[in-house]
């Protein structure tokens, strides 16, 4: 099976002035793309040559998991954005009030966390087990899924995907996609998903 590298789910100047058009040229374009093609090229002859992608990141290890789970991670992360600047549901309001206080506990705590990622990695958003959400970090390409746990919204704090616009300045990026750019219909999507598989 071939693994394509999906469109942007936005123009790519979309999400201006917060991050720019150049930012997903190379972020999308090369960066993304290069993880898909480094993907098929290895693949080929292995138990992972039909298997979708998720499967791949749940049950692989070493170079195949970081192409596989960072082409996983940054469609993910593409979708956790959106120009329409939104406000969290009924349902995912609550369960982010019970969890972490209110919305701005959240994302204050989120953001905190994201920050102090060391090097390159992800904050997210995850709905655990026990059904409850919690804010976690992974390193390089790892991620939820990988875990058995669900993603609900991730930030990426690899340098690639603020250098140009922020440079070193992380703080400040974290805190510019958390304020304007979460989708969080599609947040709440995942976490809809999630309670409805968790009482099947």
């Amino acid at each position: 099976m071939k693994h394509e590298l999906p469109s942007l789910p936005f123009a790519k100047n979309a999400l201006e002035p917060h991050m720019s058009a150049e930012t997903l040229e190379y972020h999308h374009g090369k960066h993304h793309k290069a993880y898909v093609d480094k993907l098929n090229a290895l693949i080929p002859g292995t138990e992972f040559e039909n298997l979708s992608l998720e499967q791949i990141v749940q049950r692989s290890s070493g170079a195949i998991f970081n192409n596989a789970a960072q082409t996983w991670n940054h469609t993910f992360f593409w979708n956790c954005l959106s120009p329409e600047k939104q406000s969290p549901g009924a349902e995912l309001s609550q369960a982010i009030n019970e969890s972490f206080g209110s919305l701005d506990q959240f994302l204050e705590k989120f953001s905190e966390a994201a920050v102090a990622t060391f090097g390159s990695g992800w904050a997210w958003l995850v709905k655990t087990s026990d059904g409850k959400l919690a804010i976690e970090t992974t390193s390089n390409a790892d991620n939820p899924l990988h875990h058995g746990r669900t993603a609900i919204l991730t930030c990426d704090v690899w340098e690639h995907a603020y250098y140009i616009d922020y440079r070193n300045e992380r703080p400040r990026f974290v805190k510019t996609i958390m304020s304007n750019l979460i989708h969080w219909k599609f947040a709440e999507q995942n976490f809809k998903m999630r309670r409805s598989t968790a009482a099947a």
